[in-house]
């Protein structure tokens, strides 16, 4: 079984020098949208299941959790 590696912390700092492929650029700012819209969508779905006792955990009313939980993944 193989373990995936992490990446070192200057991976990405490569992408940011000029010789470096516009491909690769565009292929990272993608997946890190692509990550981000994940997360959003995945935290308002689990924010819509929440029941009012673990909203007033978080410091949330049900009407700002269902506002919130409304909201599209692609808006921040």
């Amino acid at each position: 079984m193989t373990h995936a590696r992490p990446i070192p912390t200057d991976a990405f700092g490569i992408l940011s020098q000029p010789g470096a492929p516009i491909v690769a650029k565009l292929a990272v700012k993608f997946a890190v949208c692509m990550t981000t819209w994940a997360t959003r969508r995945r935290t308002r779905l689990a924010l819509s299941q929440l029941a009012p006792w673990q909203l007033s955990d978080v410091g949330l009313t049900p009407d700002e959790a269902k506002t919130e939980s409304f909201r599209v993944f692609w808006r921040d």
